[in-house]
């Protein structure tokens, strides 16, 4: 029996899910509940890799309780809040399955899923992506928003990251050991798992809306979809760097035509016109300009400064469940 089809059958081979949370007390219980009911009758040995992400409410404590009584509970609590990213780099470095899921932990992504996405390994592919074709809960506005994005990432990126591919995926091993390689500060991870490439499928499903709590997401009060867009952006593309050497080369054309028909019109038509109104029309325009391309600059120079000073994209306050430091090696403060 080969080791793909041993994947699908258990028989020993490890599959570790890791999942990111912050603040997800009113779904803790559920979520724990249906992988369990998912992964206990099949013959997979597995861990659950619980990645805190210094949550405030009560969710750690439940973690512990699940931890006293099912060692198969490992949580990894950061020093301070990192972020979504991050947290999943921590948990796909502890992760020692030969598999690898992670998934958001609020349950909008089913955890009812993973066997198929294990039939999909089985069948000899690295990554298993999942496609949603519908998405509950979530207002047409920022599904608009959202297509939107995903266009103009595409239009620009080196790679091509499909619509509607969120962060709920499977792993080989070796797709893991690629990705925890790059340790990149601020990773854009839809991103990164199709830059590491490899024999990559997609599942469809249809994504439900949170089963308790509030979305810590919200298009209108926080600034993640947006920062989102823009790592995705600048992470794969120095599209926008040409874009902005090449407004500046149109605006520079256009102000040195300006010139000459202020000449012409001045030293041939004898032709004198007021020149405020043009004067801080242009002036306008120009300052404009330069702080759009600036603003661009900006947001690489930014990137290369966080790279640069080499900290470390997360520090890890404590892990429970855990008999050893990763299996990479990397020694967490």
């Amino acid at each position: 029996m080969g080791n793909d089809e041993q994947l699908v059958k258990g028989n020993g081979v490890l599959l570790s899910v890791v999942l990111s949370f912050r603040n997800e007390q009113e779904v803790l219980d559920e979520l724990i509940k249906r992988l369990r009911y998912t992964l206990d009758p099949s013959d997979w040995d597995y861990e659950l890799i619980f990645v805190n992400d210094a949550s405030t409410d009560g969710s750690l404590e439940l973690l512990l309780k699940y931890n006293q009584k099912d060692r198969r509970i490992k949580v990894i609590n950061m020093s301070r809040r990192f972020g979504c990213a991050p947290c999943v780099m921590a948990g796909l470095r502890h992760a020692k399955g030969d598999a690898v899921v992670y998934m958001d932990s609020d349950l909008q992504d089913p955890p009812e899923l993973i066997p198929k996405l294990l039939e999909k390994l089985s069948e000899g592919a690295e990554v298993v992506h999942t496609t949603r074709t519908r998405r509950s809960g979530e207002g047409a506005f920022k599904m608009w928003l959202t297509r939107r994005a995903y266009r103009i990432i595409n239009s620009v990126a080196d790679i091509d990251i499909p619509e509607n591919m969120g962060d709920f995926k499977l792993l080989s091993r070796r797709a893991v050991n690629e990705l925890i390689r790059l340790n990149e500060y601020d990773p854009f991870m839809r991103g990164l798992v199709r830059w590491i490439g490899f024999k990559q499928v997609r599942v469809p499903y249809k994504r439900d809306a949170r089963f308790a709590g509030k979305t810590h997401f919200s298009l209108l009060k926080s600034l993640n979809p947006m920062k989102e867009f823009i790592r995705g952006l600048v992470s794969f593309s120095e599209l926008p760097l040409y874009f902005s050497l090449f407004l500046g080369f149109l605006v520079s054309v256009g102000a040195f035509i300006y010139l000459l028909y202020i000449v012409v019109t001045r030293v041939f038509l004898d032709m004198h016109r007021p020149g405020w109104p043009a004067l801080m029309v242009t002036m306008l325009f120009l300052g404009g300009t330069i702080l759009f391309t600036i603003g661009i600059l900006g947001l690489y120079i930014g990137k290369i400064h966080h790279e640069i000073k080499g900290r470390p994209p997360y520090i890890v306050e404590s892990r429970i469940g855990f008999d050893e430091a990763p299996p990479d090696g990397r020694q967490d403060s």
